[in-house]
């Protein structure tokens, strides 16, 4: 099922960049004044521009409501145990672990023969 949605998002998205990219802005209008050639188009003047923007608004419809449908089947895949969960995770007992920490001290920079622990006055 996922699958099926999620070739329908991809093509939704597409066809969504596909008409945007096809349809003219506020100012080519001036230029179909002088010759363009837009008002001898299929749909007329201003019957492309409703085509367009209704086509790419059903496909935006698509895109989201196959966005919502992608993320509501990752929800119910995933399972409850989260970054921030407080349950217990099974520990892999192949790692070592020390039984006390390792204090390491901090060594003098080259050069320098001050104490490194003593605090200025």
């Amino acid at each position: 099922m996922s699958l099926v949605i999620l070739i329908v998002h991809v093509l939704a998205a597409v066809c969504v960049i596909g008409l945007v990219l096809m349809q003219h802005g506020k100012g080519a209008d001036m230029g179909a004044a002088f010759g363009s050639g837009s008002a001898g188009s299929l749909f007329g003047a201003s019957g492309s521009a409703n085509f367009l923007s209704r086509s790419t608004a059903v496909f935006a419809v698509i895109f989201f409501l196959s966005s919502m449908g992608l993320s509501y089947l990752t929800f119910e895949r995933s399972s409850s145990v989260g970054v921030m969960s407080t349950q217990d995770l099974p520990v892999s007992s192949d790692v070592p672990v020390p039984e006390s920490p390792v204090a390491v001290e901090p060594e003098p920079a080259a050069g320098d023969d001050s104490k490194v622990n003593e605090i200025p006055k």
